[in-house]
Order: C-alpha cells, then structure tokens, then sequence
C-alpha cells in the first residue's frame, strides 16, 4: 500500500470519515436543524441523506451560513485534495511543504478538519488548528507545525488531548495500541518497539518514544508525554533521520 495512504488505513482501523457521518444542518435564520449525511453539492445547493434515508436538497438561500461556509471549506466546488505525492509521509503532506501549501493540502484532508476561523491563523500560526476527523480511541488529535528557516516543513506533531494519570492506561494505552498498529501498518516493521513508556518514568515536559519507523526524508516516532500532571500520545514526524532511542 502506498505510504501516503494513511486516510485509507485510518479508515479501515474505525476513523470514521466526516464524510460518513451525519452532522446538524440549520436553517439560514438558524431555528430549525435537520441531521443529514453529505452526498453531494454544486454551486447553489447541496444534498444530504437525512436519518430516514431519504435524500434531501437544500438551497444556499435557505441554509445557515455557517454550513455554506463549512462545504465550502470540506467540499469545495472541484476542490480535490492535491494529486498524491510519493514523498508525503502524513496525509499529503511533505517536508517540501510551506505554511501556504501546507494549509491548502489540510483545507480539504479527510483526515483532518479546520478548528478555528482562516482569519486568525494569520496571527497565531497553524499550531492547533487542525484536529482529526474522528478520534484516536477515545481521544482527539491536534496538529503542530515546526519550519526551517527558509520556511520549509521541518516537523509536524500529532498530540491527543491531555488526560490524568488515572486515564494513562484506561484510555491512553488503547490509543497508544492503535496508533502503533496504523503506523506499522502504513510504514512497516518499526526499527524499534518498546512497551508503553511507564508513566512514573515521565518528568515533566518529557516526551518518551516507544516506537520508531524510517519515513520519506526522516523518520517517525510514537510515544507519550507529560505536561504537568496530565499526559497524551504524541506522534513526530521529523526530518531527522531514524536514530535508536532508548526506550524505558
């Protein structure tokens, strides 16, 4: 399977699309909402399949605008995600990528969606703003950003919402399980694997890797972290090139 196929595996491990699940669609005035599917759109309306099964039409005119808006952003008229690039390592993304192009792959990823209005990212960055599409076990998922000078994708980090110690093995470790399996999946055999980091073992602002695969122009590790008494997965994907970690 080819390495930028990540929604493939994502999908095939329970990360239920946007697209396959139904979400609110309000009227323009926003008194009425009906829970419908996307299926299809053109310039002036769009097509939904409600809980019933039953496909309905809806005119922009009559559609709340914050809904226009989110087609727009999710399905854009002829807004296909850019043509697969063999060197991706994260969805489409490359470390060729510039904030510009980064955030005109993630604009239309099925695997992740915009949390906050195109507007501000000017002033705080993309730090954040991403978040996937469905949860890792029980959890979400953000995207980090980190550029060389000239301006180049230099790093990308996922990290899930941080919980408490009491949740380190109840919800972390199964999210832990399964990123470890679409990892392997998507990249092959881990150079290294390592049980899950102990939680004692992490100070804090510690990141621990347990796992480490080679990537397109670096590598990839997976782990956890801890910031202050609360901990969350981490995935970061680096130009480095795969290094042995130690593993506790």
């Amino acid at each position: 399977m080819p390495r930028h196929l990540l929604i493939s595996l994502i999908a095939a491990a329970s990360f239920s699309s946007v697209f396959a699940e139904a979400r609110p669609w309000k009227s323009a005035d926003g008194t009425r909402t009906i829970q419908g599917e996307f299926v299809k759109r053109d310039a002036t309306s769009v097509t939904i399949k409600t809980d019933a099964g039953k496909e309905l039409t809806i005119e922009f005119t009559k559609l709340h605008s914050d809904d226009v808006k989110w087609l727009d952003t999710n399905q854009p008229i002829g807004g296909l995600p850019p043509a697969a690039d063999p060197t991706a390592f994260f969805d489409n993304l490359t470390f060729k990528d510039t904030r510009e192009t980064a955030l005109k792959k993630l604009k239309v990823s099925k695997l992740v969606e915009m949390t906050a209005d195109e507007a501000f990212i000017g002033r705080s960055g993309l730090n954040g703003v991403f978040k996937t599409r469905a949860k890792i076990g029980a959890l979400d998922g953000f995207l980090y950003f980190d550029w060389t000078e000239a301006g180049k994708l230099k790093e990308l980090t996922l990290q899930t919402d941080l919980r408490p110690e009491s949740d380190y093995k109840s919800v972390l470790e199964p999210g832990w399980k399964q990123l470890g399996e679409l990892l392997t999946g998507l990249y092959g055999k881990p150079l290294q694997k390592g049980p899950l980091p102990g939680v004692t073992s992490l100070t804090d602002g510690m990141f621990s890797p347990s796992h480490l695969w080679k990537i397109e122009g670096g590598s990839a590790l997976l782990g956890t972290a801890r910031d202050g008494a609360r901990y969350q997965l981490v995935v970061r994907f680096t130009q480095k090139k795969p290094q042995i970690v130690e593993v506790p």
